[in-house]
């Protein structure tokens, strides 16, 4: 007979899923990351060029960009529900196909109204995407065996971010703003129609019992109240503090306080208690936000600082950058080694000293710094944000059992869309009063993962598994 704790693990160790159809699971998890990711840093290349073929404001070639994330960060959550309650494959699979369908959309758009409502419309289906991928990872792996899996996905989410720019200047520079959307086109396709057909076992919603209803209400509130915060926060370094901007936090507070009185009363919440309540999911989704701040609120700074105070031309910034998005990506399958062998919390720690250390070399940069001293910055930023991020997102995902793998990646995924938007709001708040103010403060924003930090497990293997091993021990002693 079967004791609660596997029945409530499932996938991990009642039908183990056979190894080709996990090396399946991880390649569509990774590539579909991949696709998401380098659309967001091509397009940056494209929009000067789309500007002038349309005849677009800037305010227009802004939302290009502005609505695409409001939808993702408004729906990520709710998403990720949808992929609990009809299985993480086929929502993966209608999020690829739609995204590539709005990707084609936007190449044949006459006018930069399509294009901005298309963009709104690839993100909705983005917001389907991007949970979907971790709810079949959570299904594919054992908990204590999802840190190399995580890892890869954000090293390839870092390839392609770095790549982005390239790919998007040799596009536009030979086939126009237009090709950057259409190179979603066949990648989209090919997946999601392999995903459709192709059907692993053990990828689909994993529930005993029937399922809960979608908490629609739930969903509404939380999408307007994440919505408007983004939508604030985007727009700060443009517009600054404005009226907008104040009614925007307001309404996002009203919301979000309905939202708590809702979810409390309703027998379905969208945001499962278990899964808020916990303190080590919390602390993971902490983590996550602060350290995303404090890396994009750096770049952010420092890009100013190369460029308008040293002179450099943005190639050479980008060279002396570089390292920062190589340990990245190196660096991520290390910390998956070390969150395997250490724990989550001296892995966690060990990167925020990283990240922490990171910020504070580059807030001495200025006038006659050597490129040692800045690469070896940004090195350090690199690594520390590689190793937290592996982490956190590990910890979030293998803490939840997989009925709610959608809801936990979701609400990770919202956690990376929040921490930069508040990051670059901040820095650019703080950048009146100096650059190397504004790099203190995000420092401090990189150190408040320590605290959250020690509220992780020690262990490396979660608690979970470590109940079931010693349940299993318990019933083969007698």
């Amino acid at each position: 007979m079967r004791t609660a704790s596997t029945a409530e693990a499932g996938v991990d160790r009642g039908r183990p899923m056979p190894a080709r159809h996990r090396r399946l699971t991880l390649a569509n998890s990774v590539l579909g990351a991949v696709i998401v990711a380098l659309d967001g840093t091509v397009l940056m290349i494209a929009q000067p060029t789309l500007r002038r073929d349309l005849d677009a404001s800037l305010t227009e070639v802004q939302w290009t960009s502005t609505g695409y994330l409001v939808a993702v960060a408004g729906l990520l959550v709710f998403a990720g529900r949808i992929g609990d309650r009809f299985g993480h494959r086929r929502v993966f699979a209608w999020g690829l196909l739609g995204f590539g369908a709005a990707s084609a959309g936007i190449g044949f758009a006459p006018e930069v109204g399509w294009v901005i409502g298309l963009r709104v419309v690839q993100g909705v289906f983005g917001a389907l995407l991007q949970p979907a991928t971790m709810g079949m990872l959570r299904a594919a792996f054992p908990p204590d065996r999802l840190g190399m899996p995580i890892a890869l996905r954000t090293s390839a989410i870092g390839v392609a971010a770095a790549a982005g720019p390239l790919v998007g200047g040799v596009l536009v520079a030979q086939l126009g703003w237009r090709a950057v959307f259409f190179l979603n086109v066949p990648p989209a396709l090919v997946m999601g129609l392999l995903a459709l057909a192709v059907r692993p076992p053990e990828t689909e919603r994993t529930r005993r019992g029937p399922a809960p209803r979608l908490d629609l209400p739930g969903a509404a509130l939380l999408a307007v109240t994440l919505a408007a915060f983004v939508h604030t926060l985007v727009g700060v370094p443009s517009d600054g503090w404005t009226v907008t901007g104040a009614v925007g936090l307001l309404i996002a507070a009203v919301t979000a306080a309905a939202l708590v009185r809702h979810e409390r009363r309703t027998p379905d919440p969208l945001l499962p208690p278990a899964l808020l309540g916990s303190a080590t999911v919390s602390a993971g989704l902490g983590i996550l936000v602060a350290a995303s701040a404090a890396m994009l609120g750096a770049l952010f700074v420092c890009s100013f600082v190369l460029q308008d105070v040293l002179g450099m031309d943005p190639l050479r910034t980008s060279v002396v950058a570089l390292p920062g998005g190589v340990m990245m990506v190196l660096g991520a399958p290390l910390s998956a080694v070390l969150l395997r062998r250490w724990g989550a919390r001296p892995t966690a720690l060990a990167g925020t000293v990283l990240l922490t250390t990171g910020v504070l070399v580059l807030s001495r940069i200025g006038p006659g710094s050597s490129t040692v001293l800045i690469g070896g910055g940004f090195l350090l930023l690199g690594a520390g944000f590689g190793a937290l991020m592996v982490t956190a997102t590990a910890v979030v995902v293998r803490q939840v059992p997989p009925e709610s793998a959608g809801v936990a990646g979701g609400l990770q995924q919202t956690a990376m869309n929040i921490g930069p938007a508040l990051g670059v709001a901040a820095a650019t708040t703080l950048m009146p009063l100096g650059t190397g103010p504004a790099l203190l403060v995000l420092a401090g924003a990189a150190a408040l993962g320590a605290p959250l930090a020690v509220r992780l497990p020690r262990l490396a293997r979660p608690p979970e598994r470590c109940s079931a091993i010693s349940t299993e021990r318990r019933q083969r002693d007698g």
